[in-house]
C-alpha cells in the first residue's frame, strides 16, 4: 500500500501520537509544517491528502498546492481561517472539533481573566515584590454587588461562563446573540438585549461568539463608547471581535476600567501590538481551551474526521457541505 501523507501545520501540539493511533489502519504518514516553513511550497513537496491545522491560514494558494487534498480540519470550532468556498469548489471537505468539551476550560479561563483584572492581581504582585504594602484605596477596585454580566454569543460556553460568573454574585445576565431563541433563553435564565443596551449595561462584557463577517469587530469605537468607566471586557472567543485599536484608547484614556484578552486578530500577537502596553490588561497566549484532558480529546477528534473521509464517509462536523 502507498502511504498517504497527513500534513500538520503548526504550531501544533508536543506529540501526534494520538493521531497516528486512531489513523493506523489507512497506511498514514504524519508530516508537521513548522511554523517557520513556508506552508506552499512544503505541501506541494508532501502531496497530502489531508491537513490539519489550528490558527494558519488554509487559503487558495495553499488548497491548490494539495492536488490530492481530500479534507481539512480545524483544531477547534472557528473555521474564519479556512478558505470554505475554494475548498467546496475543489470537492475538498472542511470539518471542525465542536465537541471537544472544552466549555469548561473556555469558562473557567474567562472568570480567571475577570478575576485577575478586577482584583489587580498581576499589578498588586509586581508591587509587592518591589516592595510596595498597604495599596488599598489608592487602587480602585470595582464593586461586584449588583453587578450584571453581558454574554456576546450564548452557546455551550457563554451558558458555562454564565454558570461560573453567578457563583460570584452576578444576578443579572443579559445577552446578545440572534441565534438565541426565546425558550433557550427563558431556560438559562438569561435576558436578550440589543447590543447596544448590553454595553450600557453590563459590568463585564464577556465574548463567546464566532468570528464571521457579521461579527468581526462587533465590538468597536462605538460599543465601547456606551460602557462604563468601570467596564471589564474579556475576550475568549476570537481576537477579529473586538477593534484592537478602539480597546486600547479606551483602556489607556481611562474610559473603561479593563480588559482580559486570551486572543488577538493575528496570532501569534506580534510585539508591537498596542493593547500588550494597554493599562488594565491581562493577556495570555490562546490558551482559554486548553488541559490535559481537552487536548488529548480534540487531537483524537480531529483525527477520526480524517479516518471518515479516508473511509469514504463525510465528516461528522462538515461546515463547507455541497
Amino acid at each position: 500500500m502507498t502511504h498517504q501523507t497527513v500534513a500538520i501545520l503548526e504550531p501544533g501540539y508536543a506529540t501526534y501520537d494520538t493521531e497516528r493511533s486512531v489513523l493506523a489502519a489507512h497506511d498514514i504518514n504524519i508530516m508537521p509544517v513548522g511554523a517557520d516553513v513556508a506552508a506552499v511550497p512544503a505541501l506541494r513537496a508532501l502531496d497530502p491528502v489531508a491537513l490539519l491545522v489550528r490558527e494558519r491560514t488554509v487559503d487558495a494558494a495553499v488548497l491548490d498546492a494539495c492536488p490530492n487534498l481530500k479534507v481539512v480540519v480545524r483544531y477547534g470550532v472557528g473555521v474564519d481561517n479556512i478558505d470554505l468556498e475554494t475548498a467546496r469548489l475543489h470537492g475538498i471537505y472542511v470539518a471542525n472539533v465542536p465537541d471537544y468539551g472544552a466549555e469548561n476550560e473556555v469558562s473557567e479561563h474567562a472568570v480567571a481573566l475577570y478575576l485577575a483584572v478586577q482584583r489587580r492581581i498581576v499589578s498588586r504582585d509586581g508591587e509587592v515584590r518591589n516592595g510596595a504594602w498597604g495599596v488599598g484605596q489608592a487602587a480602585m477596585i470595582p464593586n461586584r454587588e449588583g453587578a450584571v454580566l453581558g454574554l456576546i454569543g450564548c452557546g455551550k460556553i457563554g451558558l458555562a461562563a454564565a454558570r461560573k460568573f453567578r457563583v460570584l454574585g452576578f444576578g443579572r445576565v443579559v445577552v446578545a446573540d440572534p441565534y438565541l431563541s426565546v425558550e433557550a433563553a427563558l431556560e438559562a435564565g438569561v435576558e436578550q438585549v440589543s447590543l447596544d443596551d448590553l454595553c450600557r449595561t453590563a459590568d463585564v462584557i464577556s465574548l463567546h461568539a464566532p468570528l464571521t463577517p457579521e461579527t468581526r469587530h462587533i465590538l468597536d469605537d462605538r460599543q465601547i463608547a456606551l460602557m462604563k468607566p468601570t467596564t471589564i471586557v474579556v475576550n475568549v472567543s476570537r481576537g477579529g471581535l473586538v477593534d484592537e485599536t478602539a480597546l486600547t484608547e479606551a483602556l489607556t484614556e481611562g474610559r473603561i476600567f479593563g480588559a482580559g484578552i486570551d486572543v488577538f486578530e493575528r496570532e501569534p500577537v506580534a510585539r508591537d501590538n498596542p493593547l500588550l502596553s494597554a493599562p488594565h490588561t491581562i493577556i495570555s497566549d490562546h490558551a482559554g481551551w486548553y488541559s490535559e484532558r481537552s487536548v488529548a480529546v480534540l487531537q483524537g477528534n480531529a483525527a477520526l474526521e480524517i479516518d471518515r473521509v479516508l473511509s469514504g464517509k463525510p465528516p461528522k462536523s462538515w461546515v463547507n457541505p455541497w
